[in-house]
């Protein structure tokens, strides 16, 4: 059933990325102020970081997708090949499935014997064991350790537990289990303020805030148990944007995923305050349409880009991205002014150059 479970979740998450209307997901409201005479020579641009404990030649990765079947252990073959060829980090689908069923370990494993050098991200359930933890690491010789948390998700899977009171305790023991550095992802519903300052306490070292706009699994799942359900959560949460606009000053380093469709998209969610930037759906799509050569030149593309869109905004280095001027406007700004968020300052920010 698990490994079901997995397929079903390729094939119903593609066939999202296929839709001519994608769900909104905050990034179109904000814009970039354009100053023409901002710009600096390509030359200059370095997108290089050190984040996680390593150096990464790009703040960009391949976000959580699958495993557990014999399909999606070829899935995570093209990924990581891809993901060698380009050098990006990835991170594997959610392991449990192979900790229960040790025959399915080697649909994960491959990312680590394609990917010998790259940096590995498992990816286990919040509500998973110390133990748990430090065998998914060893599985794919991990760099860190994505616990996801998943409760709206858990709220309409079939089969889903709902049991979400011990999360934060299983989430401590976890960050006290492991040698690497843990970092929280969403599935695609966002992580608060409130939630990222808990986050911060609790010791974790980096949160994926991975809003809404991207693959949304109350469809996903509602789509499994069949019939309307719970189609009335579908776009449950906050985006990506309105997390990190909304940050705590407190909060562990912030990642960014959830309707990443663009480089542009990942240049703004850099501005807000993303150390680096996750995507999934897109990605797929095109390793199932083209393989893991087009996955790669894609990956490729998008570093390109990266470089001259950080041009065209005077922006040396990534972390010069944050001193940009952005406009907010639509429902994120709706957000923002609901939450007392002061959206003027966020336009005038290269002012303090």
């Amino acid at each position: 059933m698990s490994s079901e479970r997995k397929d079903d979740h390729v094939r119903l998450a593609a066939a999202q990325q296929d839709e001519a209307r994608i769900a909104s997901n905050g990034f179109d409201d904000v814009a970039f102020v354009h100053h023409a005479l901002a710009g600096i020579d390509a030359e200059r641009v370095s997108l290089a970081g050190d984040l996680l404990g390593a150096r990464w030649s790009v703040p960009l990765y391949v976000n959580a997708m699958t495993g557990g079947s014999e399909s999606t252990g070829r899935i995570n073959r093209d990924l990581a090949i891809a993901a060698r060829e380009a050098g990006v980090p990835l991170a594997s689908g959610s392991m449990s499935v192979a900790l229960e069923n040790p025959s399915l370990a080697s649909t994960f494993r491959v990312l680590r014997e394609e990917h010998p050098d790259g940096f590995l991200f498992a990816n286990l359930g919040v509500e998973r064991t110390p133990d748990d933890a430090r065998r998914a690491i060893d599985l794919i010789e991990a760099n860190a350790l994505q616990v996801h948390v998943n409760s709206v998700q858990e709220t309409v899977m079939p089969e889903g537990r709902r049991a979400f009171s011990s999360w934060q305790r299983s989430l401590e023991s976890l960050v006290a289990a492991v040698d690497v550095p843990v970092v929280v992802k969403e599935v695609g519903f966002g992580l608060s303020a409130r939630t990222l300052a808990l986050l911060a306490d609790l010791g974790v070292a980096a949160a994926d805030v991975s809003g809404r706009g991207g693959t949304d699994f109350v469809r996903v799942e509602n789509a499994r148990r069949g019939g309307e359900g719970y189609a009335y959560l579908a776009g449950w949460g906050q985006s990506a944007v309105e997390c990190l606009i909304d940050a705590p000053a407190s909060a562990p380093v912030l990642l960014a995923s959830g309707g990443v469709r663009t480089p542009l998209d990942a240049v703004r969610a850099l501005a807000l305050g993303a150390r680096a930037v996750g995507v999934s759906g897109p990605f797929l799509k095109t390793v199932l349409d083209g393989g893991p050569e087009a996955l790669a030149s894609r990956l490729v593309e998008w570093t390109t880009h990266l470089t001259a869109l950080s041009a065209l905004l005077g922006a040396a280095a990534t972390s010069d991205l944050v001193r940009t001027d952005l406009v907010v406007t639509g429902d994120t700004a709706d957000f923002c002014r609901a939450r007392g968020i002061d959206l003027a300052a966020l336009s005038r920010r290269s002012d303090a150059r």
